[in-house]
């Protein structure tokens, strides 16, 4: 006896459908309910289609998996209809082979409660919190250690990206190690700026960094675009001396427009540097110092 293949895309996307179809009561969406008159439960396929403004039959071909491509307003419609959650909307559009568009709404300009209390349980780990334009909310005392955390700059904010291409230090700019830095901060902001074209801090942030720094000037016609960040930094530090660190990017599951970087010790040397340096930094008696 054979086994059968696997439900192809659209297959899955119609069961989908109809599962929602099926769990959404007339009730939800304003409908009298007409009990005792419905074979099935949930919505009628007429009904679905008057409410998300498509035609019966092609959200009747929609749901027997023919090879039709919904557009994104179309997908949003039904999420509408079925009140699906954002997970359950990217699925739609996964299912769909359609790409998610980018948020409407404003990305976080400061850090959930539970994200910074997080970060700083993390010490004697460096762990800082940036949103899409590279703006550090939160960190911990470790990551202060470590990374020349921003100031605030003339919007009150503390970008990271700014204090990247800040030119006031050519020292700090001629080295490698930091110019890379720069470089692929720059290419992340770059992939975030897309999905936020019109922002008006993006904006802000592009038209300063044009006018202050030559190197931000060289690179931004590059487009280099980047999307992650795992790997090996090692860096000089004016205090602690040579520290081998491994970084890795998270995206918290909560708010998934945040960048969680962690710095873990690369080895011995590194890992005994950082835990006398942040007990140093969070001890009250040095701290009055």
């Amino acid at each position: 006896m054979g086994v059968a293949p696997p439900p192809t895309r659209r297959e899955e996307l119609a069961e989908f459908l109809r599962h929602l179809r099926e769990r959404t009561t007339p009730a939800a969406v304003g409908l009298d309910g007409g009990a005792g008159r419905r074979r099935t439960p949930g919505l009628r396929r007429e009904e679905v289609s008057q409410l998300a403004g498509v035609g019966l039959s092609w959200y009747t071909w929609l749901e027997q998996g023919r090879e039709i491509t919904p557009s994104p307003s179309v997908l949003d419609a039904l999420a509408l209809v079925f009140d699906l959650s954002s997970a359950e909307r990217g699925h739609l559009y996964d299912l769909a082979g359609v790409a998610v568009p980018p948020p409407a709404d404003p990305y976080p300009t400061e850090a959930p409660a539970e994200l910074a209390e997080w970060i700083a349980a993390l010490d004697p780990i460096p762990a800082f919190l940036t949103n899409p334009r590279t703006d550090v909310l939160a960190f911990n005392a470790a990551a202060a250690v470590v990374i020349r955390v921003p100031p605030p700059g003339p919007d009150g904010a503390l970008n990271l990206l700014r204090e990247l291409f800040r030119e006031s230090d050519p020292v700090r700019l001629s080295q490698e190690p930091y110019r890379r830095t720069a470089r692929s901060t720059l290419a992340r902001f770059r992939a975030a700026h897309a999905r936020r074209y019109d922002d008006p801090g993006f904006r802000a942030l592009i038209d300063e960094l044009m006018r202050t720094s030559p190197r931000f000037r060289e690179l931004w016609p590059r487009h280099e675009v980047l999307d992650s960040q795992l790997g090996v930094k090692v860096l000089d530090h004016p205090t602690l001396g040579p520290l081998t660190l491994r970084h890795l990017q998270l995206i918290p599951t909560s708010d998934r427009e945040l960048r969680l970087t962690q710095y873990v010790p690369g080895d011995e040397r590194t890992r005994a540097a950082l835990a006398q340096a942040t007990a140093q930094a969070t001890d009250p008696a040095t701290a009055r110092a």
